[in-house]
């Protein structure tokens, strides 16, 4: 046996041929929606077909948020000076880390701690967050996932559970969520589920592991990214001073599908 041999259990390539995971790739083709074959790679098998409808509202709910997030700010700066697109990319991906985007991994590892929680110690979700509460605040840590700088009442969140209702999906997590929320209104605080949250509690009921979720998000991001970054060679000036707060939507009016 050859020793320098390393093995992939992903795909496999032979002349006119191609599996993934080993359905034939050319039959997934016109079958298997994007965010099946993104479950499909992840997790070795196929999505029940409603959690590729779920997975698919989740990877609308993240293409884009204007032009201020730093992933946006970055990929435009860096266009800016006139470097090529996949450098825009590189630099709007590489922005995504603990403070953007890392919210939906440690919402998920909160969520996680709070089920467990009270599940080993019998005790209600709700009871499991006031605990987890005052523990992160004797710590001095931040729960992620609740809260935003814009937005009171995320038009995301509501649409993603009511989609996770709807599919069934929602579960132990999603309650685990909202006994948070609850905790947290109780104590006076509004700080409701915001977008990361809610994607944090549909990612852990569909079993997909925290480490991953951030890959998520960059490739929700991705599409909205590549457009301000046309944009941005397209409309703007080269090397221009880009201040985040000095902008001003052109766009079409409100429409509806």
């Amino acid at each position: 046996m050859n020793d320098k041999i390393w093995k992939s259990s992903i795909t496999d390539i032979k002349p006119n041929k191609i599996l993934v995971r080993g359905y034939p790739l050319d039959e997934l083709i016109g079958k298997a929606t994007y965010p099946r074959m993104i479950y499909l790679l992840i997790k070795g098998e196929m999505p029940e077909e409603n959690v590729g409808k779920m997975l698919d509202a989740i990877l609308v709910s993240s293409v884009d948020h204007g032009v201020t997030p730093p992933s946006t700010l970055a990929a435009r700066t860096v266009t800016s000076t006139g470097a090529p697109i996949n450098s825009g990319i590189a630099a709007g991906i590489l922005s995504i880390s603990r403070f953007h985007g890392g919210a939906i991994e440690e919402c998920m590892n909160a969520l996680h701690y709070g089920v467990e929680k009270s599940e080993k110690s019998n005790v209600s979700l709700e009871d499991s967050a006031k605990s987890i509460i005052e523990e992160y605040k004797g710590k001095k840590m931040r729960l992620s996932g609740f809260g935003h700088r814009i937005h009171t009442d995320d038009p995301r969140t509501r649409k993603i559970f009511a989609i996770s209702d709807t599919l069934g999906i929602s579960g132990k997590f999603v309650a685990m969520a909202r006994a948070f929320e609850k905790a947290f209104k109780e104590k006076g605080k509004s700080l409701p589920i915001n977008v990361d949250g809610a994607i944090a509690a549909i990612l852990c009921e569909i079993d997909i592991p925290s480490e991953l979720s951030n890959a998520f998000f960059m490739i929700a991001r991705l599409p909205g990214l590549i457009t301000h970054i046309l944009e941005e060679r397209n409309r703007e000036k080269t090397m221009r001073r880009i201040l985040p707060d000095n902008w001003e939507y052109d766009g079409p009016d409100e429409r509806h599908l």
